[in-house]
């Protein structure tokens, strides 16, 4: 917690403006008793209309006073809370897109989405109530004793007995309800794993009729939540009646010892009824401070997790963090070994692989043989366990990561688009060139389909691309990473929803604009790829053929098992 209130020291000048505020709001409220106490014991005493009406007219001076510091103090406090909100979310999520995959794989997306939003609104809260009561409850207390002691010394007793009482209260309930709110937010982080899921796999729940588990399983999931939520609130709303217990009793012990007090002709009517609103104002102060440690404990909690992720490495090495200077002219892989995290087994092992300008490397292997894990190593998703990747014969940790990646035009394996038009899809993260993008839609296969959508550049996509095709968004992404011309082309599968004919034609127009580039195709069939003069055979994580494909036919038996698998005979002798 205290690493996330030190960036408060940001706002230095508005909580100075805060605490002044506050300090003028509380000494006005000090101030309205011993006024009150002079009208009762001088004007009502004395039936002095005039006094009674002077110091009324100061009463309410001093009121608007403090009514001019409450609005100015919260406004600030306000402001405050929601701009360092504000700032710590934007750091969060700047910091979380800087991750490797293994951060992601690590916690999960539901978690840095709780943490950036929900939990951030716990600290959020808990700074405005600091800022609003934190400050103004110790003035008050400390105004209120000296002010209650100047009426009553003797009297003033009652609270060495009464305070040390509220404060064990407080202290007990933060200390249980702590745990509970760290299990709260994790039962949290459940429920949004749950409700994403459902929601962005409603297609698949719906085709094996698997809504009735899906809703239990979320009922679950809200049911753990609400169980524990209801442990807390019970913790926590014991509290207030615990304290307003207190406050009554100290009010009966007041007004009792008081009473024998003017009896005893020691003390006035008017010096009695500022009193116990002193001792109220002492123990509203104390209640102020309880509100406090509610809120502590949960925010607490959040400001341990939101700590986790600002606290992470990003995972990504990087040595010099240069640039690159020119077109990446060469990439090779030097006995390169990477595992997962957690995993026992290493999903690449010893894989060397050289690649340069103008070469198309194909990509074919069984299920699990590790070739988008090679294709996702060349953007640095994540790093290796083991040897080189060189680019430009030179280490590629030497280099910034957004410099290799701005030099990849890389499609995934599950095509991904996102909310906006079709234009906004094709030029994600480039200059906008109106002739480029129809340029692309072309190479791409697409312009059929956008010629014959109702705003045909303009057309909204949904997220994820929900109202096309699979064929139509995987065109879309190929022109997308077409569009900024880089240097590495990375597809990922990327040609699995096409038709023969579609599938033909696009790597046909693709064959010019690649020529001057390093492509990396990831297959599935070997039709396409037998006319390349590199293809990569994986087995196991491990490289066990490379070559053409007639080369590969004889001395591959992997390459040869997929061949026999997807080709006839005559097939095969027309190859």
């Amino acid at each position: 917690m205290k690493d996330i209130l030190k960036k408060l020291t940001k706002y230095k000048i508005q909580i100075m403006i805060i605490i002044i505020f506050i300090f003028v709001q509380v000494i006005a409220e000090l101030f309205m008793p011993t006024i009150m106490a002079d009208i009762v014991d001088v004007g009502i005493t004395t039936g002095d209309t005039k006094y009674i009406l002077f110091r009324g007219a100061i009463m309410l001076g001093v009121a608007l006073i403090g009514v001019v510091g409450a609005i100015i103090g919260g406004f600030f406090s306000s402001k405050v809370s929601s701009i360092f909100g504000c700032k710590l979310r934007n750091e969060i999520f700047e910091k979380v897109t800087r991750f490797s995959l293994d951060a992601f794989d690590e916690k999960g997306t539901s978690s840095f989405i709780t943490r950036t939003t929900n939990d951030v609104t716990q600290i959020q809260q808990f700074v405005y109530i600091m800022l609003r009561m934190f400050l103004r409850a110790p003035i008050m207390c400390i105004g209120g004793i000296i002010m209650a002691v100047s009426k009553n010394a003797k009297l003033s007793i009652v609270f060495l007995l009464i305070v040390p009482l509220i404060a064990l209260a407080i202290f007990i309930v933060a200390k249980l309800a702590f745990p509970l709110f760290n299990k709260m937010q994790k039962k949290l982080d459940r429920l949004n794993l749950v409700l994403r899921e459902q929601l962005t796999g409603i297609r698949v729940i719906r085709a094996f009729n698997r809504s009735k588990y899906e809703k239990n399983k979320f009922k679950t999931a809200n049911e753990d939540l609400r169980d524990v939520a209801i442990k807390v609130n019970k913790l926590t709303a014991a509290l207030m009646p615990v304290m307003m217990l207190i406050m009554n009793l100290t009010t009966v012990i007041i007004i009792w010892f008081g009473a024998i007090q003017i009896d005893n002709g020691n003390m006035q009517v008017g010096d009695l009824m500022a009193f116990v609103q002193y001792a109220m104002q002492i123990l509203f102060s104390f209640i102020m401070v309880s509100m406090l440690f509610i809120m502590f404990p949960r925010a607490q909690a959040s400001a341990k997790r939101i700590n986790e992720v600002l606290s992470m490495e990003k995972k990504l090495k990087v040595k010099k963090e240069d640039n690159i200077s020119k077109d990446i002219i060469s990439i090779e892989f030097e006995n390169v070994d990477f595992r997962y995290k957690g995993a026992e087994e290493k999903a690449l092992r010893n894989i060397n692989l050289y690649a340069e300008k103008g070469d198309t490397i194909a990509i074919i292997g069984g299920t699990g043989a590790g070739k988008s894990t090679l294709i996702n190593l060349i953007p640095r998703f994540y790093d290796i366990e083991k040897g080189k990747i060189k680019i430009n014969n030179e280490d590629y940790r030497n280099y910034s990561v957004e410099s290799i990646r701005k030099e990849i035009g890389y499609v995934p394996q599950k095509s991904v688009l996102f909310s906006g038009s079709v234009k906004e899809n094709v030029v994600f993260g480039s200059k906008k060139d109106n002739s480029r993008v129809e340029e692309v839609i072309e190479l791409s296969q697409a312009k059929e389909f956008v010629d014959n959508m109702s705003e045909k550049k303009e057309t909204f996509i949904a997220q994820g691309g929900k109202n096309i095709s699979g064929g139509q968004k995987q065109r879309l992404s190929i022109a997308r990473a077409i569009y900024k011309k880089p240097s590495i082309y990375l597809f990922d599968d990327s040609f699995s929803a096409l038709d023969f004919k579609t599938d033909a034609k696009l790597r046909s127009a693709l064959k010019n604009e690649m020529q001057n580039s390093i492509s990396f195709i990831v297959a599935q069939r070997v039709s396409t790829i037998m006319n390349f003069s590199k293809i990569v055979v994986l087995n196991e994580g491990e490289i066990v053929g490379m070559g053409k494909h007639k080369e590969l036919l004889k001395n591959c038996d992997v390459y040869k098992e997929i061949v026999n698998s997807q080709l006839s005979e005559e097939e095969l002798l027309n190859a």
